[in-house]
């Protein structure tokens, strides 16, 4: 039963370093904008709770709100990226177009 607890429990540090990676941000950049350290940054990112005036923070740094680090879901945004990416074989992901007058061409035949 405590196994079911702990996997239903939300690790806000552990989203926060997904989100951190998924907008490209390393610690210290995280760490700059929060006027932290880099190892304060790390110990945040694996406390499981973190108190609300400091994911406010957070989340301003990121441009989220705190109730989206909260509700954050890693599987979710997989299936966003899985059902927009689009299989393009055909070739129509490139729409070429010559940037040539034709006129000109003829003109050059002539």
């Amino acid at each position: 039963m405590e196994t079911s607890e702990k996997t239903n429990r939300t690790h806000l540090g552990r989203k926060i370093s997904r989100i951190r990676e998924l907008r490209g941000m390393k610690q210290e950049a995280l760490a700059t904008e929060l006027g932290i350290s880099q190892q304060a940054i790390s110990k945040l990112e694996q406390s499981e709770e973190i108190e609300d005036s400091t994911l406010e923070k957070v989340a301003k740094v990121l441009g989220l709100t705190t109730a989206s680090i909260k509700n954050f879901s890693e599987e979710a945004v997989f299936n966003i990226i899985g059902n927009t990416v689009t299989n393009h074989d055909n070739g129509s992901l490139f729409n070429y177009q010559p940037n040539f007058n034709p006129l000109d061409k003829l003109i050059e035949a002539l």
